[in-house]
């Protein structure tokens, strides 16, 4: 079987602690929606659509318990802005402040930078409440090495439901996409000895979406062990840290550099921009994007500098043929575009795409003019393969 290393592990943890705030952020979002505080607001004969008043929401906060104080309850506000769940409706401020400003929730607005590795995410929170309502015999009481674990699922059971729902086409891509739910935290195999294998072990979903988070949480400083719980049926938890998980911006052969979007997934949410994924699920809720601020560009390179004659650049045409949960990069910029991102396990990376790289069409269609978030939807509606023309600067 396939033994789990500690690096899996570790990148899991880390991003069921970012799970962890997405969940809180949304929670918070459609309670507030629930009791009317975001809604069209006026302003010096301006409208802003979807917006909340801060200190209508830190009174909120307050009424509901959700904050001992006002200064604890402007510190969780800063929260959800500091890990891009709000923003300042025209973006002039980057704090919270207890005043009548204006805020808004990124999802409702589509400005949330899309992180991939949210849309995994996403994915697999729809896939658990689709396994939790749908009459099956999938989750039981089950036992492995002489253990017992309740609503524990079998591999192999679970590659074949997700082919019968049309999750996946063939249990390649079934497998593939479990272990990429392994990888962000939303399964785990029931000791957490192995990754996920298409036969005989037990899995459990990892976080229990359905629990109603507290704001609270979002100024806890989680252990790196928790004892697991037996108030949380759905969910075996087992580690957290307190920091979001971090994507390696990488060419496949040349140096690596942090950035803040993280692989590729299939989330529930979708926009024009992040690691592109061609799963069903994209077409099926609100908008989400997740940013990536900053560039791995070495220096802004204008269009004209770029396409003059004698420019070091050369072009390249890739082909890249996505995956089950996508085609694995993060394009950033505009006029030209260029590469932020590349998951180095998944087809760009194969494919020859690397970071700094910029983008001149799509299948055909010149893209040097167009924001990122017009060759982001080009490749999100467009066909499983993409043919993209490419410049990327010589070496010296």
């Amino acid at each position: 079987m396939d033994s789990i290393s500690l690096a899996v592990l570790k990148t899991a943890t880390e991003r069921e602690q970012k799970g962890e705030i997405d969940i809180i952020g949304d929670q918070l979002r459609l309670r507030l929606h629930e009791d009317k505080f975001i809604r069209d607001r006026r302003y010096h004969l301006r409208t802003y659509p979807n917006c909340f008043m801060a200190r209508e929401v830190l009174d909120w906060l307050i009424d509901r318990k959700e904050a001992p104080d006002r200064p604890t309850a402007v510190q969780l506000m800063q929260k959800t802005m500091e890990h891009d769940i709000i923003h300042h409706a025209c973006d002039e401020f980057k704090d919270f402040k207890d005043s009548r400003r204006f805020y808004r929730f990124r999802k409702d607005d589509g400005t949330s930078p899309l992180d991939l590795e949210m849309m995994v995410f996403s994915r697999g929170q729809r896939l658990s409440e689709k396994v939790m309502n749908s009459d099956n015999s999938l989750l039981q009481a089950r036992e492995e090495d002489g253990v017992k674990y309740e609503r524990a699922f079998v591999a192999s059971e679970m590659v074949t439901w997700l082919i019968q729902e049309q999750e996946a086409k063939t249990r390649g891509d079934a497998e593939q996409l479990c272990r990429r739910l392994l990888e962000h935290a939303i399964i785990q195999h029931v000791s957490s000895k192995h990754h996920f294998v298409d036969g005989p072990l037990l899995y459990q979903f990892r976080l229990n979406f359905r629990r109603r988070r507290k704001i609270m949480e979002l100024l806890i400083k989680r252990p790196q062990t928790v004892v697991e719980s037996q108030d949380s049926p759905f969910c075996v938890r087992k580690q957290s840290h307190d920091k979001s998980a971090n994507f390696n911006s990488v060419s496949p052969n040349s140096e690596v550099k942090v950035a803040s979007a993280v692989r590729r997934s299939s989330m529930t949410s979708s926009s024009s921009s992040g690691y592109f994924s061609n799963s069903p699920a994209l077409g099926n809720s609100p908008p989400v994007v997740l940013c990536n601020p900053r560039s791995v560009l070495k220096r802004p390179v204008t269009l004209d500098e770029l396409l003059a004659p004698g420019a070091p650049y050369i072009r390249k045409t890739l082909t890249v043929v996505s995956d089950a949960v996508g085609w694995g990069f993060v394009v950033r910029g505009e006029k030209p575009c260029h590469i932020q991102a590349v998951d180095p396990t998944g087809p760009a990376a194969a494919a020859g795409v690397k970071i700094r790289q910029f983008v001149v069409s799509v299948n055909g269609l010149n893209v040097l003019q167009c924001h990122f978030r017009a060759v982001s939807n080009l490749v999100l509606t467009g066909p499983r393969t993409i043919v993209m023309e490419v410049m990327e600067e010589v070496e010296p």
